[in-house]
């Protein structure tokens, strides 16, 4: 049976307004004023998270007091989201100095995704105090990176000087890179921004170096082996026809 009002809040009422027989439900003034305000007031605030900020300096001439104290409260937000994100990826930023008791939960183990640097060294050998420099100023320009050293008889005992400095690079608990003894750390006049380059190539590190800082000494390396093979040859063939 058909309710008595048409706008009756029932199920019946709802399956005729479905087929047509009966008219929408007519919205009722305080729900029509509600959703009014609320447009208005939706309306009357400024999208900030929306706007860049080349739009935000433009309309900053028209805030009214309460617009810039919103957009104030929107910017010191923004602010503290920046700034947590910024501490929770630099995690590290110097150069640590740990034991061999600590080395599994240190560096084997560390943190999942983390890309850990150690150097093992002697502070009798010059080039490990040199590659120490180094990895120290490193340290701090990629603090997303763990860095640490550790004197080598602590982890390792009757490790021969020869083998040192010995930076290992590690991942998930693997080693993705080594270098052991001065040639390949990059010998004793080793640069700053040549142990970067190695790290880097290794993917430790994400440097803004564009090239191999001794690419011009590889070059130099490459012609000259170039140049005395094409000597050894001439000369093999030269020998060769005097044989003749």
């Amino acid at each position: 049976m058909q309710s008595s009002d048409p706008n009756e809040d029932t199920e019946w009422n709802d399956i005729l307004r479905d087929f047509g027989i009966l008219p929408p439900k007519e919205e009722s003034k305080d729900e029509i004023e509600e959703m009014v305000l609320c447009l208005q007031k939706e309306a009357m605030v400024k999208p900030f998270e929306k706007m860049t900020l080349a739009q935000l300096k433009e309309a900053e001439d028209e805030f009214d007091e309460e617009d810039m104290q919103a957009f104030e409260t929107y910017r010191y937000k923004k602010r503290l989201q920046e700034w947590k994100a910024l501490k929770k990826k630099q995690n590290f930023g110097e150069l640590r100095e740990i034991s061999g008791n600590q080395y599994v939960n240190e560096v084997t183990n560390a943190e999942k995704d983390v890309w850990v640097i150690i150097h093992l060294y002697r502070s009798s050998i010059p080039m490990c105090l040199l590659v120490n420099q180094h990895l120290s100023l490193l340290a701090r320009k990629f603090p997303e990176t763990k860095f640490v050293k550790a004197i080598v008889n602590s982890c390792i005992q009757h490790y021969h000087d020869n083998c040192l400095p010995t930076i290992f690079v590690y991942k998930n608990g693997q080693i993705e890179a080594k270098f052991i003894g001065i040639i390949e750390c990059g010998g004793i006049n080793l640069k700053l921004e040549e142990l970067e380059w190695k790290l880097a190539e290794v993917g430790a590190i994400q440097t803004d170096l564009e090239e191999n800082p001794q690419k011009d000494i590889v070059d130099m390396m490459v012609s000259s082996i170039r140049n005395t093979s094409i000597h050894d040859d001439s000369d093999s063939s030269n020998s060769d026809n005097d044989t003749k």
